[in-house]
């Protein structure tokens, strides 16, 4: 596997664990726990997202039967989704304890624009195979 493909993995697996935490803590506090939003972004964009990049990244260039399209843009794409991740989730405390929701305007911008970058590499990776030859008939 990539670096690029075990870093997300492994990013994956430290998100799922947070959530979890998260998570149990949430049934300790009850129906008014003030960080659901962060409980939800650990599990969706930590978890599942960076599991499904991870993957990708491994998977859809072999499916394809291209090289990756940019190792470099998979880097940066790694980069802005655990900063814009980490950043949201401060965001979230900010805006919880009173502070203006600025930070996590900002870091949601990167988050989104890490999701064009993957998106961006997989299009530029991922070709139409041939079309098969058909049969002659008899």
């Amino acid at each position: 596997m990539s670096n690029i493909t075990v870093w997300f993995i492994k990013s994956a697996m430290v998100y799922f664990v947070l959530a979890m935490f998260v998570g149990i803590s949430m049934t300790v506090a009850g129906p008014l726990y003030p960080y659901k939003p962060i409980h939800t972004h650990l599990n969706l964009l930590g978890w599942m997202s960076m599991m499904i990049y991870g993957v990708s990244y491994h998977i859809l260039p072999r499916f394809s039967g291209e090289p990756l399209w940019s190792d470099r843009l998979a880097t940066i794409h790694l980069w802005t989704a655990n900063i814009g991740l980490i950043g949201m989730i401060a965001g979230w405390m900010a805006a919880e304890f009173g502070g203006g929701i600025t930070v996590l305007h900002i870091f949601s911008l990167i988050e989104g624009l890490s999701v064009m970058f993957f998106v961006t590499n997989m299009f530029m990776t991922v070709k139409a195979a041939p079309a098969m030859k058909k049969p002659m008939s008899k």
